[in-house]
């Protein structure tokens, strides 16, 4: 008996999305079970919809509390047996579940997993958010093959090849639905940014394994609910960056890592501060001021699993030795 799974939109105010993308994920998710999440839209987007794609269930959350709470309150009464967390802005490829579900079926302690990710305006091109299948250096700063900060590789095939890897992008997450509600869903104080590198990294400190599988692709737009000219992303990403580390990092230096990202994040400071203004520069400290307020939890570790950290600094290798690929790195 195959494995049931359920396709989950997480929708705010996205019409224009749904119009765009959704034809894609109804016609070519197969037996999947599709959801639309909705997070108190303001919008018509339910209505629409509603009125467009019959085949579509309806998970009305009351409140947004963006992309953590949001998933968390529309997961929490599935029965399925994995769950595919997909943005509104993907555009989904023929045959793109049944790969990803067969690794999670075969390979063992693989709980969660991403397709390719590549760009939607750009399809040549790997996307941003994922690209194939997510990294982390010893300092918890992510990177992707595909993707090192702001330096996007052309896909030519070179990352064809399904892997493990660190962390999986919550634009198309694949994940046992047991595993999700085990771990509690989503930490929901980061509200939105990295809370799926925060949960990769908590199912990796329980010995679990996450995986890139080449063989399926999707295209996503990117940015949708908050880009990179918005100075609560900036916020959002160096705490939760800092949380995520503070809270999954076993090592018995773990408070001198975080001494040397508040000297790393004290040069961005100046970079921002040259390159996009007070606003994003301030955000940073911002993000310091909450980080030190916050109730400090840690992860439990069982066996953890490691594969997929550096053991070099990626902002050395990309800042100063000029490392722009990610097939660079070896």
């Amino acid at each position: 008996m195959s494995p049931s799974v359920a396709v989950v939109i997480l929708n705010w105010n996205g019409r224009k999305h749904l119009e765009t993308y959704l034809p894609s994920v109804v016609k070519h998710s197969g037996d999947a079970i599709i959801y639309l999440a909705d997070n108190a839209s303001t919008d018509d987007s339910v209505a629409y919809t509603k009125e467009n794609f019959p085949s579509v269930k309806f998970i009305i959350n009351e409140t947004n509390g963006g992309f953590a709470k949001g998933y968390n309150d529309a997961l929490k009464d599935l029965t399925e047996d994995y769950f595919v967390l997909l943005n509104s802005d993907v555009e989904v490829t023929a045959n793109w579940i049944p790969p990803v579900i067969e690794v999670l079926e075969t390979k063992e302690n693989v709980r969660i997993a991403q397709p390719k990710i590549k760009a939607y305006l750009h399809k040549e091109e790997f996307e941003y958010a994922g690209a194939a299948g997510g990294f982390i250096d010893y300092l918890g700063y992510p990177f992707c093959q595909g993707r090192i900060f702001d330096s996007i590789e052309k896909d030519n095939g070179q990352y064809n090849i399904s892997r493990e890897v660190f962390w999986a992008t919550g634009a198309c997450m694949f994940i046992k639905a047991s595993l999700f509600k085990n771990l509690n869903g989503f930490d929901e104080r980061y509200f939105a940014h990295m809370e799926e590198i925060d949960l990769c990294w908590r199912a990796k400190n329980m010995g679990y394994s996450v995986f890139y599988v080449a063989e399926s692709t999707v295209y996503h737009l990117g940015g949708g609910t908050m880009n990179n000219t918005n100075p609560r992303k900036t916020f959002l990403n160096f705490r939760n960056s800092l949380m995520t580390l503070y809270k999954n990092d076993q090592s018995n230096f773990r408070l001198f890592k975080l001494f040397l990202r508040m000297v790393l994040d004290g040069v961005a400071f100046f970079k921002l501060l040259i390159s996009s203004g007070p606003k994003h520069a301030f955000a940073i400290l911002q993000a310091h001021f909450s980080f030190y307020k916050m109730e400090k939890i840690r992860s439990s570790a069982e066996n953890p699993n490691l594969a997929g950290i550096s053991t070099s600094s990626i902002v050395w290798m990309h800042y100063f030795r000029g490392v722009r690929k990610y097939s660079q790195l070896k």
